[in-house]
């Protein structure tokens, strides 16, 4: 009678182990599908510090969660196809960047929440309810340029003393741009500073003719509105500034380590290190619907001292004081 217990006790622990190994064979590893506007070299920097921020969360990347990347390169028309390959693997909650990649994740799926870092009003393009009220299963952060587009303004009136004329250099083909540049608008009638709209188009951007037609319209400074195709050529369009010794504000800090004189926006890592913080809260069950959009709590604003040099600049000691980092 006692082996007999014994060996049924035997047999139950047998299958007690081969179930729990089952069930952690089974158990599902998070999958996260990432899109984003620019090509992976462009990228790193967002995505470390998205990496990072999961990091800090716990997560050990091929252990409890997974990574699927694309890349749009700067071709925007690629987001629907590339937001389908992204849902076919079956993932769990998508980041997305841009807006043509935000709005091909809302047409693409309703179930998969969606976490955006969008550099446009998600409220004013129809992408969430409210920025309170998101609905639907779309979340995340927003810049919400009008006021930022007032404040670089604001800043190259400071350095740049004899401004008379900014010019808007601009994606075409990019739809985010387009509504940045008439936030641009709206900003420099409120403080009076004469623009000039230098959009150009793809496959290929001409930069030299939007330089000659600043040159042609008296330019005195340039703005550079961030978009993955411009993104693709910062080096370009900083040394093209330099050249034509036009004082440069940009929108993306790597503009600024290429060459553009100034920049001023969110600090893109706790941009990204914040998106993984909603991952992580929807991996942990909560839904997008009932997690408020985010604005930006830090902001930095970098100066290029050797870029003010190369173009003859001297800027005003007390703007030179508000930076957050000089570049020498």
């Amino acid at each position: 009678m006692r082996k007999t217990v014994i060996s049924f006790a035997l047999i139950a622990l047998f299958y007690a182990l081969c179930f729990s190994a089952d069930a952690q064979q089974s158990k599902k590893v998070p999958r996260i599908g990432y899109l984003s506007p620019t090509d992976p070299a462009t990228e790193s920097t967002r995505s470390v510090a998205f990496r990072q921020g999961l990091r800090d969360l716990g997560y050990v990347e091929g252990k409890n969660f997974v990574i699927e990347y694309r890349y749009l390169e700067g071709e925007v028309d690629r987001a629907p196809g590339l937001v389908a390959e992204l849902v076919q693997f079956n993932i769990d909650v998508l980041v997305v960047q841009v807006l043509p990649g935000i709005r091909a994740a809302k047409q693409a799926t309703k179930t998969i929440p969606i976490v955006m870092v969008a550099s446009v009003d998600p409220v004013a393009t129809g992408i969430v309810d409210s920025l309170a009220r998101p609905g639907g299963n779309i979340t995340g952060l927003t810049t919400l340029g009008r006021d930022l587009s007032g404040k670089r303004l604001e800043l190259f009136k400071e350095a740049v003393p004899r401004l008379s004329r900014v010019g808007v250099l601009w994606s075409a083909d990019a739809p985010a741009a387009a509504i940045s540049f008439k936030e641009y608008e709206a900003a420099a009638r409120a403080l009076k500073i004469p623009l000039q709209s230098l959009e150009v188009h793809g496959p290929n951007l001409d930069f030299e003719g939007a330089f000659q037609a600043a040159a042609k319209g008296r330019v005195s400074a340039l703005i550079t509105v961030s978009a993955g195709a411009l993104n693709r050529h910062s080096k370009q369009i900083a040394d093209l500034a330099i050249q034509n010794r036009l004082p440069s504000m940009c929108e993306g800090s790597v503009y600024v380590e290429t060459g553009c004189l100034m920049f001023y926006g969110a600090n893109d890592a706790d941009q990204y290190r914040r998106a993984a913080v909603y991952v992580d809260k929807i991996l942990k069950g909560a839904k997008p619907a009932d997690l408020p959009v985010e604005q930006p709590t830090k902001f930095e604003f970098v100066i290029n001292l050797k870029t003010a040099k190369q173009i003859g600049l001297t800027i005003p000691p007390n703007v030179l004081a508000r930076a957050d980092r000089v570049i020498k």
